[in-house]
């Protein structure tokens, strides 16, 4: 899974994106083998055969015949191939492996994730993408396992605790789930649909387990709380998107809003912590964009996600190497020139590997002609220097030497020179250079950006405070309660109670209170159920295509400030509060005199 690593990634052979139209490549049609998504074979027996529950939280219909493997599976179901073999039974937190030892004996519980906070805590802006739970799902919790992996897990678990003493682990319920429920984890998860943009505190996905299994409610707690990382990065590059479609409105003419999608490239791979991260991260940023040397990302897009249907690109682009291998930049631009150059086509080229003012001002002049005879679109990268005054810098070197001219809105185009700034950028970054670009009279559309360790890397699970925590129990002995987290010391940290729903208003979601004997309906619930004690028939059929589309419609129509809590949860959670503060007052006064009572028993009384 994705890993939030704080390391710069080098940019020296990373590739710009400013794309004409004509050099994007239009989708062929795919070859038949990704003429369909990747899916798992799906019949009417099989879904005839599935496990059914008649209780409260089963209503979808498993299937509990073995899928095809996905093609990023190794050959043993629930391994990705993007690391060792390791068996899905140790991929939790080690405590999680003794909390089967502490729950109390239930016959239902029910747990949610959320994202409590917006993106970098911004106080004008709680909207986030959802995104990355159908990797989750289908690589790791919709396999089989096996009693090897059991066994494997024993020797393991047998010399975990302190002192390589034996830890603690549910090997019986485990067991249990792999003969009697053909090898599936024995819960069920409703989740957000793929590419869903909601505002924080709204449940992204809620499960529950039951019975001798409630125990387990929370073991995939860690692998499924790991979807914070391509939802983080999903939502910085909407968020990036914003700030240039802004500038765009503002500085360029409209038809030229296609190129919005070529200008935030991803610069992100090499500064991975693996290549599941590259794919994790990538994928969710193009989502938002079609430009990216994240190729492991592109690729899997495209034929695992999309039916072959391309959904990214890049250009030829040098990096130093290239730039010092010749004996001056003249000679190494006059080829790039001489190779790439042509009406339509595009080719990016480091600008500072020796002394980039003097490129600006000396070698540019010098290749000008020669890259206006050849035609095409040439983008200088700097990859040093204050980031602002590089891209103002290039832009008046390009203006002095290539013909520009005023849109409609009278902000300044230059024609076959523009830049991209790949060194130092975040979000706060690209907004100064777009204001910056604006100030100093020039397009929008002359500018791009490449982000690498500001995309993927420079972020982690506490950039929107993303939990999974505990909300209903029935216990043994058929008493329900609701369960809330409630810290004195920090009120951000709050949980709610209860089952949850996710109604839709048009672009507002709310949280609504859902009743223990309430049946899911999938036609007012935004929660759909994406794994029920195995596979679900259907669970995950949107292509990336469709779901970049429900992103860009749901991020407009989602306000950026929304609260979801919904009367109805609002009065739960007062409700909750005041029946425990009673019980909790009760508690502590017990507590209390108990305490008093031993002192009393152990004070020796004075004989008189």
């Amino acid at each position: 899974m994705g890993c939030s690593v704080s390391q710069e990634a080098a940019s020296d052979s990373n590739s710009n994106s400013m794309h004409p139209a004509s050099v994007v490549p239009q989708p062929a049609d795919p070859p038949p083998a990704y003429s369909k998504q990747p899916q798992s074979k799906l019949n009417a027996e099989s879904v005839a055969n599935q496990h059914s529950d008649n209780d409260a939280c089963s209503s979808a219909s498993p299937v509990t015949s073995s899928p095809s493997p996905s093609p990023l599976r190794a050959a043993t179901a629930g391994r990705s191939r993007f690391g060792p073999p390791i068996p899905v039974s140790v991929l939790t937190d080690s405590y999680k492996a003794s909390h089967f030892k502490m729950y109390p004996d239930a016959q239902l519980m029910v747990a949610y994730g959320e994202f409590r906070a917006p993106y970098g805590k911004d106080p004008e802006d709680s909207r986030f993408v959802f995104y990355g739970l159908r990797y989750i799902i289908e690589n790791f919790v919709a396999v089989q396992w096996t009693e090897e992996d059991v066994e494997m897990a024993d020797k393991f678990y047998s010399t975990h605790n302190a002192g390589f003493q034996p830890y603690p682990f549910p090997k019986d319920l485990f067991l249990r789930f792999v003969r009697e429920n053909n090898g599936y984890f024995p819960c069920r998860i409703e989740a957000l649909p793929e590419g869903t943009v909601a505002n924080v505190h709204v449940p992204v996905y809620q499960i529950f387990a039951e019975k001798h299994y409630s125990r387990l409610i929370t073991f995939l707690e860690t692998i499924l709380t790991q979807v914070w990382y391509p939802s983080t990065v999903a939502t910085l590059s909407r968020r990036t998107r914003a700030l240039i479609e802004d500038a765009f409105d503002a500085t360029a003419e409209d038809d030229q809003r296609w190129q919005i999608d070529f200008k935030l490239h991803d610069f992100g791979m090499r500064g991975c912590c693996s290549m599941e991260q590259s794919v994790l991260g990538g994928t969710a940023h193009l989502l938002n964009f079609k430009g990216s040397d994240t190729m492991s990302a592109c690729y899997y897009a495209q034929f695992h996600l999309n039916g072959g249907k391309p959904v990214a690109s890049s250009i030829p682009a040098t990096e130093h190497s290239v730039m010092t291998s010749w004996p001056n930049e003249r000679l190494a631009m006059e080829n790039m020139i001489e190779n790439f150059g042509g009406d339509g086509r595009v080719m990016a080229i480091v600008a500072d590997s020796y002394d980039y003012n003097n490129l600006l001002t000396k070698v540019l002049p010098a290749v000008a002609d020669k890259h206006k005879k050849k035609g095409g679109m040439m983008v200088l990268r700097p990859d040093s220097g204050d980031p602002v005054e590089c891209i103002i810098s290039a832009l008046k070197a390009g203006e002095a030497n290539f013909p520009t001219k005023k849109n409609s809105k009278g902000y300044k185009v230059i024609e076959g020179l523009a830049a991209i700034q790949g060194d130092g950028i975040n979000y706060d970054i690209v907004r100064q250079i777009l204001a910056a670009v604006k100030a100093a009279g020039y397009s929008a559309e002359n500018v791009a950006f490449g982000l690498g360790s500001g995309l993927l890397q420079k972020l982690n699970r506490d950039t929107m405070s993303f939990a999974t925590k505990l909300s209903y129990i029935i216990y043994a002995d058929g008493k329900s309660r609701e369960v809330m987290k409630r810290p004195k010391t920090e009120s951000g940290k709050i949980s709610l109670p209860g089952i949850l729903k996710v109604r839709r208003d048009g672009g507002k979601l709310w949280v609504e209170p859902r009743q223990p004997d309430e049946k899911h309906d999938p036609t007012t619930n935004e929660l759909k159920v994406v794994y029920d004690h195995g596979p679900v028939a259907g669970a995950f059929t949107d292509s990336f295509d469709a779901i970049k589309e429900r992103i860009a419609a749901q991020w407009h129509a989602t306000p950026k400030q929304h609260d979801p809590i919904s009367v109805g949860m609002k009065e739960r959670i007062a409700r909750w509060i005041k029946e425990f503060d009673v019980t909790y007052e009760q508690m502590m006064k017990q507590i209390d005199e108990d305490a008093h009572k031993a002192k009393q028993e152990s004070t020796p009384s004075t004989a008189m």
